[in-house]
């Protein structure tokens, strides 16, 4: 039994939520997302909720299912309304990062110059060392943020790297002089 699976989501005003078939449509101010839900939990729309319910009731598969359905149509109508975002901070010595058009540069201390395609749906601004990921998908800004993340992921001696604004970095010691 999934406990987020049985609570119920409210359609805020101004949302459209429409079920056609298996594809489930979120259109909001900040945008439209899409996605197919094809699998034994059935999604009923009832005027102002959304409700999600199992239809084989003691299927290991179905049940894990009916949580990970009702987070992610959660997550559409979230970020269609208010849209999510994340931080990076990059710190070290001559490390920078700007965004250029379609690309955000980053000098990480190679021997070249990094680029990276910022993806369709994504608005990415760098200042002062702080890459801000901001978008209607979830998942999408999520997974760019990974992705950059794991470029220069940050050490724990000096804390060169990239990390989250909410990360806390644990620091080692280093070597200690005789």
């Amino acid at each position: 039994m999934s406990r987020i699976g049985k609570q119920t989501i409210k359609i805020p005003a101004g949302t459209e939520v429409n079920l056609s078939g298996t594809i489930l449509t979120v259109k909001g101010p900040k945008g439209v997302l899409t996605r197919d839900f094809s699998g034994n939990v059935s999604i009923n729309i009832d005027g102002e909720n959304i409700t999600f319910t199992p239809q084989k009731m003691n299927d290991k598969d179905t049940n894990a299912l009916w949580g990970t359905y009702a987070s992610h149509v959660k997550n559409m109508v979230i970020g269609v309304n208010e849209g999510y975002s994340r931080k990076l901070i990059l710190e070290g010595v001559g490390y920078k990062s700007d965004v250029s058009g379609k690309d955000l540069n980053l000098a990480l201390g190679f021997s070249h110059p990094v680029k990276v395609l910022i993806p369709d749906g994504l608005t990415v601004t760098a200042e002062k060392n702080v890459i801000t990921v901001s978008g209607i998908d979830k998942e999408l800004v999520g997974r760019f943020t990974a992705e950059i993340r794991a470029l220069k992921k940050p050490e724990p001696y000096k804390g060169k790297g990239f990390r989250y604004d909410d990360e806390v970095i644990r620091r080692k010691q280093g070597k200690k002089a005789a």
